[in-house]
């Protein structure tokens, strides 16, 4: 068993996860040589993502053999956490080894009044909200990624549907990043910034003018880094 996150990730409570069933949210698909969907749980009141594996691994130097991406998932939600970012909750991740082939949860618990930006967009959301919140939705969305990339971090699948904001009634934005499986750590900053800003730009349809606001963001939030850093 290779578990993390909670001392108490031991055999019963996989076993207890992964008996569980609920509505998919993503059917399970073949891909990495294995199998991998979601489910959305009702555990007492709180809603659940339940992401199941079985041989979905991914291979690195460290791991020549294969290793359950849902590990290396639960540890870039650890990570950005770390950053500031704001990601789902884990509520549990383990994995085993059955009959040969690797078996691995990821249980994360939903965004509480967040919706990707895409639906948010499409429901009318910048018309209800007016544009001086939006341009506010943009910069947060900005600063968010640059507390990303300032640790080096790359998303690596950065589509508006793995965006989400929530605009509490306080007027105040919070904004959300989900669907880590395909991040990693750069070398370099830079190079994170430039492959998620290019998929962003490439599959967004924002004009030059939000364009602008979200750079204006993210170069105040790297400002303020460096500041920080220097103080």
């Amino acid at each position: 068993m290779v578990s993390g996150f909670a001392d108490s990730c031991g055999s019963t409570d996989f076993d207890a996860w992964w008996l569980r069933s609920g509505d998919w949210v993503e059917p399970p698909n073949q891909r990495r040589g294995g199998e991998s969907g979601v489910q959305r749980v009702q555990d007492d009141s709180t809603l659940c993502y339940v992401k199941r594996q079985v041989g979905h691994i991914y291979r690195s130097l460290l791991h020549p053999l294969g290793r359950p991406t849902i590990l290396r998932e639960a540890a870039a939600l650890h990570a950005w956490q770390k950053l500031g970012v704001r990601v789902p909750q884990v509520r549990y991740v383990g994995a085993r080894s059955s009959e040969g082939a690797w078996q691995a949860l990821l249980v994360t618990e939903a965004l509480d009044g967040f919706e990707d930006i895409e639906q948010w967009y499409a429901g009318g959301g910048r018309e209800r909200c007016g544009e001086a919140l939006h341009v506010i939705v943009l910069q947060r969305l900005g600063a968010t990624l640059a507390r990303l990339h300032e640790g080096r971090w790359q998303h690596g699948c950065l589509y508006p549907k793995h965006i989400f904001v929530a605009l509490r009634g306080d007027g105040e934005v919070e904004v959300a990043l989900l669907d880590l499986e395909k991040s990693r750590r750069r070398l370099v900053k830079n190079r994170a910034a430039r492959h998620d800003f290019r998929q962003l730009r490439r599959h967004s349809s924002w004009n030059d003018a939000d364009w602008a606001q979200l750079l204006y963001g993210y170069r105040s939030e790297q400002e303020r880094l460096k500041k920080r850093k220097t103080a």
